[in-house]
């Protein structure tokens, strides 16, 4: 948690640092030069120049994601989840040596094989996702 503590502590400096920069130039430049441009446009202006030319991800990698990979699923009526026992079988609705899903918090990034290495279970990714399917998927 001190991370996304820190995160948000950042995200409010920054927040209030913006507004604090508009309040600045509109006292410089007078409430007749404010109501011609946004007050957004000077924090986009001023974030602008802090950029570099690429996007600068060095603020997202540390936030925790969860992937999961999914084997298959079933629908059933509770009636028969209720009647499920030790030693029960369910069918799903993939075939055997299709690839799994990989899911970055629910959305699908790739498929591959499940691969064991020193008793641990992993994963092979033989597919991945393009970007504009990851994009279309959202919508």
């Amino acid at each position: 948690m001190d991370k996304q503590d820190e995160l948000r502590r950042q995200r409010q400096a920054l927040k209030e640092e913006m507004e604090a920069g508009d309040h600045k130039d509109l006292e410089r430049s007078g409430s007749a030069a404010f109501s011609a441009r946004s007050p957004v446009g000077g924090a986009e202006n001023r974030l602008s120049e802090r950029l570099p030319s690429g996007p600068d991800l060095s603020m997202v990698m540390d936030i925790p994601v969860r992937l999961t990979l999914e084997v298959g699923g079933s629908d059933m009526p509770i009636r028969d989840l209720l009647q499920l026992h030790q030693g029960a079988i369910v069918e799903l609705d993939r075939q055997a040596g299709e690839p799994l899903d990989v899911l970055v918090n629910g959305t699908l990034i790739a498929r591959g094989e499940v691969v064991v290495i020193e008793d641990k279970l992993g994963i092979r990714l033989t597919e991945v996702v393009s970007q504009a399917d990851r994009l279309q998927s959202l919508s």
